[in-house]
């Protein structure tokens, strides 16, 4: 019986975009990049620093309106680098802040947003302000504030990047949970190779600026991962090898 195809939530199809540097000047950004991601998947995007990651990632979520070439994606929520919560407003009502935007009441926002931190690991932190809470903890509250926007599509900006190693690891773990179970199509910019390994379904592998993609990689081990696993090694080893080729 043949498979049946699934849907893609990401289009892109040679898309380039160039930017004025100034009036006489413009540079290339991203070259005839074609990528998809299918409904549900994680798609890690990896590449040398300033290739242009985030670049194709906000065009990707519709933020930047490409030089040539098509999108086609359905609705994202953009998670950025850095947690952007509310110094005054406490963790819940900092997740709630996308459901207040839809136009839910306080009341409601907070109830449909308190049913994500025991997901997320922080049951009883609700009620506390941001700089009482650590860095792994704020991006799991902006995380459940990017879900709470209620979009297929969720875009995450290397929202590790901040932590130091020991918090990344703990992040990797409960980020893997909440995207198997949340059912979301997930596109990931990060330069850390090892983290792309544990946590996508397919790789894309970018060349310096101006980016085009080096390679596809499907991700093709069973989760849950361990940085430990030998194909785990081998494959990040692997796409290590195709950044250093490219640079």
């Amino acid at each position: 019986m043949p498979n049946t195809p699934v849907a893609s939530a990401v289009t892109l199809s040679d898309v380039v975009l160039t930017r004025r540097v100034n009036r006489s000047q413009q540079i290339e950004v991203l070259d005839s990049v074609t990528l998809s991601a299918a409904e549900g998947s994680t798609v890690a995007i990896v590449g040398p620093s300033g290739c242009g990651k985030s670049t194709l990632l906000e065009v990707a979520c519709g933020m930047l309106k490409p030089t040539s070439g098509t999108v086609t994606a359905q609705p994202a929520a953009m998670m950025a680098q850095r947690d952007l919560l509310l110094p005054w407003a406490t963790a819940l009502d900092n997740a709630a802040l996308a459901l207040r935007a839809a136009g839910l009441s306080r009341d409601d926002a907070r109830d449909q947003a308190a049913d994500w931190f025991p997901k997320l690991g922080i049951a009883g932190f609700e009620n506390v302000r941001p700089a009482q809470l650590s860095g792994g903890m704020r991006q799991r509250v902006a995380f459940a504030r990017t879900l709470l926007a209620g979009r297929p599509v969720i875009a995450l900006d290397e929202p590790f990047a901040a932590l130091d190693a020991l918090s990344r690891i703990e992040a990797r773990a409960w980020l893997s949970d909440a995207l198997a179970a949340g059912g979301r199509t997930a596109l990931l910019v990060t330069h850390d190779v090892e983290e792309a390994v544990l946590l996508a379904d397919r790789i894309i592998v970018l060349s310096p600026r101006p980016a085009k993609v080096v390679e596809s990689l499907s991700v093709e081990i069973a989760k849950p991962r361990r940085r430990s696993d030998p194909q785990v090694v081998a494959m990040r080893q692997s796409i290590l090898e195709l950044l250093g080729a490219g640079q």
